[in-house]
């Protein structure tokens, strides 16, 4: 079988596959460490500076860092796959940081009225989702 035969051939399989099987599922957000369903945290169990966050988005603002509400980009794939701008990142304080710190609050959605929050505390490895 020649190069362009066997290219022809392994496309036609996969067309033929994905025929019959369909596309595959679309990801669901996972906590990285155990690659099952997303941890869910309350809201109640957030630290007080996430439940802070957590009302200043409800409310629109005003947020203290310049980079609050920006666009995340979900480059780790952890959160449900969107059109870009649906997800925005929004700072939780870190008591003595110098910085940001490592933890966030990801939200997608109209901006204060979220369709889903999502709480890292470990910047993006992993993510629980925040439920009222």
């Amino acid at each position: 079988m020649s190069p362009a035969q066997w290219a022809k051939f392994a496309l036609t399989s996969a067309l033929v596959a994905m025929a019959f099987t369909g596309p595959a599922p679309a990801k669901t957000p996972v906590e990285a460490s155990s690659g099952t369903q997303p941890a869910i945290v309350s809201l109640s169990e957030l630290p007080r500076q996430g439940r802070e966050t957590y009302e200043r988005i409800r409310q629109g603002g005003p947020f203290p860092y310049e980079k609050d509400g920006v666009v995340f980009g979900n480059r780790e794939r952890l959160l449900p796959q969107m059109t870009r701008g649906y997800w925005r990142e929004y700072t939780v304080q870190t008591p003595g940081s110098r910085d940001r710190g490592a933890r966030r609050i990801v939200c997608g959605g109209p901006p204060r009225t979220p369709d889903a929050c999502y709480y890292s505390a470990d910047h993006y490895a992993s993510f629980r989702k925040i439920v009222e």
